[in-house]
């Protein structure tokens, strides 16, 4: 026992399905989603510092690498589920900060102790680097569900979840990177030619309040 189960454990993240029960043409895994929300919060904050906005990126890097490493004890829960009302997001919080305390304190050197139980815990937070891993969660998410779409995937919920995801992100378009995120890059996925792409705009430009589609 010891710091080697920990390290034993990051393959297991890529045992862990996200979207777990739901038909997929292309699944993705626990691992794969830190390393590109990890990715997309670099890009984020980049956009943040070149407009003048002070970034902590070992923060960033940080909270962004280990946001969804507490999904080795409960799994991947889908969005719908996991968010349907703040008591029970609570309760899942709750849940994975008490089986975090308790890995750390039975695998990890009593003096590292204490910094992995900050690198550990919930990274959302109203800092500029966790308001970023929230946009960048989403993004990734919003990729996921596009990729189905895309793919023509019958499943509505993967519609549902790109729409919640994409709401999620506009809650933060006070910052810059969000406004070229919704400016720049979501346009540039609309053009791409795919079969469902005329009700993904209508549902993205409802979404952003937008009344002409053209």
């Amino acid at each position: 026992m010891g710091v080697h189960q920990y390290f034993k454990s990051l393959s297991d993240l890529e045992k862990l399905v996200r979207c777990p029960g739901k038909f997929k043409y292309q699944d993705h895994n626990v691992a794969s989603h830190s390393f590109k929300v990890t990715k997309i919060a670099q890009y984020l904050g980049t956009v943040e510092e070149y407009n003048g906005n002070e970034i902590n990126w070992k923060r960033l890097y940080e909270k962004a690498l280990n946001h969804d490493y507490p999904e080795i004890f409960t799994g991947d829960i889908k969005t719908p589920v996991k968010y349907a009302s703040k008591e029970l997001k609570q309760l899942f919080n709750e849940v994975e900060e008490q089986m975090i305390s308790k890995f750390i304190e039975t695998e990890f050197p009593a003096e590292y102790q204490e910094i992995y139980r900050e690198r550990l815990q919930e990274g959302k937070d109203d800092t500029l680097e966790g308001q970023i891993l929230s946009v960048a969660d989403k993004i990734d998410l919003l990729y996921e569900s596009f990729g189905e779409i895309q793919k023509r995937n019958p499943e509505p919920l993967f519609f549902e979840i790109y729409e919640k995801s994409l709401k999620t992100i506009i809650q933060f378009d006070h910052l810059v990177s969000v406004q070229d995120f919704l400016n720049h890059i979501l346009p540039e996925m609309l053009e791409e030619k795919f079969i469902p792409r005329s009700e993904l705009r209508e549902i993205t430009y409802s979404i952003l309040g937008e009344e002409d589609l053209e």
